[in-house]
């Protein structure tokens, strides 16, 4: 299995990072060929809205170090998205790559029940840290970009959420979450 795992902290231990590594770990354990790559390293821009992709290209006009980690999505069985929660909402870093997302979509994918560009069937494991304790609190996160990677022809879709964790490193003592993470990717991968 192949995985691809968007890390949209710009804290390299970040704690949505240390979850998507316990996952990622768990996985290759299990034999999956995991890619990471940390999106506040890339350079790169956000969707421009020149609709290229919807009238000459099957793909993103822009050229840069996303057009690697777009490819990589394209050619992926699961994709692990992992973000703390700023302001109310993903990263800016994880923001802009699901932008660029757009892409994915056919040129007509209002009306067309096909929408996406990508093989159907791919995975999605959606990990998110939030220093606010309140578990009914940003619940529209994952619902909101879950309904676009279901049209982009995500069959299972997963959701993991740390709570009350703000410092780096501070989501090891929730071992709850660690363990689902853990329990997840076994789930997921383990029967290669």
């Amino acid at each position: 299995m192949k995985i691809v795992c968007l890390l949209g902290s710009p804290r390299r231990k970040g704690n949505s990072s240390m979850i998507a590594e316990r996952f990622c770990s768990t996985a290759q354990g299990l034999g999956a060929e995991v890619r990471t790559f940390a999106l506040n390293d890339l350079s790169f821009r956000g969707c421009q809205g020149c609709m290229t992709c919807k009238t000459r290209l099957d793909r993103c006009a822009l050229e840069d170090d996303l057009t690697e980690v777009l490819d990589a999505v394209r050619a992926t069985d699961l994709l692990v998205l992992a973000s703390p929660v700023y302001y109310w909402d993903v990263s800016s870093q994880m923001k802009a790559f699901l932008d660029r997302t757009y892409s994915f979509l056919v040129p007509d994918f209002i009306v067309n029940p096909r929408k996406s560009r990508l093989e159907p069937g791919k995975k999605l494991v959606f990990i998110l840290a939030q220093n606010n304790p309140d578990r009914n609190s940003f619940t529209d996160i994952f619902k909101k970009f879950d309904y676009f990677f279901r049209a982009y022809g995500f069959s299972d879709t997963r959701l993991i959420r740390a709570f009350g964790v703000a410092a780096p490193g501070e989501v090891e003592r929730c071992e709850e979450v660690m363990e689902l993470a853990e329990t997840t990717a076994r789930e997921l991968c383990g029967g290669q």
